[in-house]
């Protein structure tokens, strides 16, 4: 770990076990995520948990290498040319990622520091997230920063509190048995990826430069790292110009069998995995405390999900208004049969005159200029 991140684990923990965390500026929330903790603690005095919990640091490497067996950090070409088709993607206005009815890979709103606040006076997305899986605390004390080009995929994180509120109103509302059945490692299905987005991006947010920084991170973590060897050999079916890396092993025993199959009406390859049906779980990324378009956000996590091939992304808006015509922009976007490529080319030219100063509207209402207002 860098000196950094020791420090800065070391001060978080030792406030928030501190008797000046709950007496010092006291709130209502941050007495509650100390409830989340007891719970834990009074849970697993009653029956210790069984099973294991994985963390992962993923990356884009920044270099090629011929030996490597993963992908390389993308650029603009990249995503120029691509001809992945765009997954399908529903809509939530109400509900929560963690709630999700499926097995998908939840969205972490991370901070570069993982866990962010969460041993602090932080009570948003992230920090909620690790008061009611507390395991998730562990990787704290040892998965240094976040560079742009990695992200962190845990799997098997418990679930023991319930809640209710967000931010300052955030409560603890009790117990909460966690349900999810368990993969042949002894894992929870429980699969949440930490990525972190630009803080406070202002126009900058539109600059070709930092737009594939926030489509990479996504990515990235969206990624299934156990499938490289598919991803690179549709993706250079695709004309995109990946790294000759070498694939992975062969899978270990009990991983279910992926299948490559092209569709008929599309020219592009896309994974199909019956028995591991695992989508992208996520929200307004980036948004609120970071200051992110959400507009914005929301189309580069539909390009990062397609372009990893995942089978769907599930968004939940949690009611936000810049968001309330996202179902309708969606399917028509869909119905147009646009690829990751097409999409990505007409986010880059709003952008561009986005920075200078031709469009004064958000993304949807440039694109459909027909939305309600």
């Amino acid at each position: 770990m860098d000196t950094v991140s020791a420090s800065w684990v070391r001060s978080n923990l030792a406030w928030c076990f501190s008797p000046r965390s709950l007496y010092d500026s006291y709130s209502e929330s941050q007495e509650n995520k100390v409830r989340c903790i007891i719970c834990y603690f009074q849970r697993i005095c009653l029956q210790m948990p069984t099973g294991s919990v994985s963390f992962e640091r993923k990356l884009l490497s920044l270099e090629h290498h011929p030996w490597q067996s993963f992908l390389s950090y993308p650029y603009a070409d990249f995503w120029t040319k691509s001809t992945i088709p765009l997954c399908p993607f529903q809509v939530h206005s109400s509900g929560l990622i963690e709630d999700h009815a499926i097995e998908a890979l939840e969205v972490d709103f991370a901070n570069k520091y993982l866990g962010g606040g969460a041993l602090h006076r932080g009570c948003v997305q992230e920090e909620i997230r690790f008061m009611i899986n507390p395991e998730l605390i562990a990787g704290m004390l040892f998965l240094p920063s976040m560079a742009d080009n990695e992200a962190i995929e845990i799997v098997g994180a418990e679930r023991f509190s319930d809640y209710t509120g967000y931010a300052s109103s955030f409560r603890f509302s009790g117990d909460y048995v966690d349900k999810r059945s368990v993969d042949f490692l002894g894992r929870r299905k429980t699969r949440i990826v930490a990525i972190d987005a630009l803080c406070s991006p202002r126009m900058k947010q539109y600059k070709l430069k930092y737009l594939i920084r926030e489509t990479n991170k996504a990515f990235c973590g969206f990624l299934d790292q156990s499938k490289y060897s598919q991803y690179k050999r549709i993706f250079k079916m695709n004309s995109v110009q990946l790294n000759e890396g070498s694939s992975l092993p062969i899978k270990a025993k009990g991983e279910s069998r992926t299948e490559e199959v092209r569709k008929s009406d599309e020219k592009s390859w896309r994974l199909e995995d019956c028995e591991n049906y695992i989508g992208i779980a996520t929200g307004n990324w980036g948004c609120g405390a970071f200051g992110g378009d959400p507009e914005v956000k929301t189309i580069i996590q539909w390009l990062a999900a397609s372009q990893a091939l995942r089978p769907f992304i599930s968004y939940y808006t949690f009611g936000l208004e810049a968001l309330q015509s996202l179902a309708q922009v969606t399917q028509w976007i869909i119905l147009q049969k646009w690829n990751v490529g097409d999409l990505w080319n007409i986010l880059i030219e709003y952008s561009s005159q986005k920075l200078r100063g031709e469009a004064d509207v958000g993304f949807f209402a440039w694109l459909l200029p027909s939305l309600p207002k």
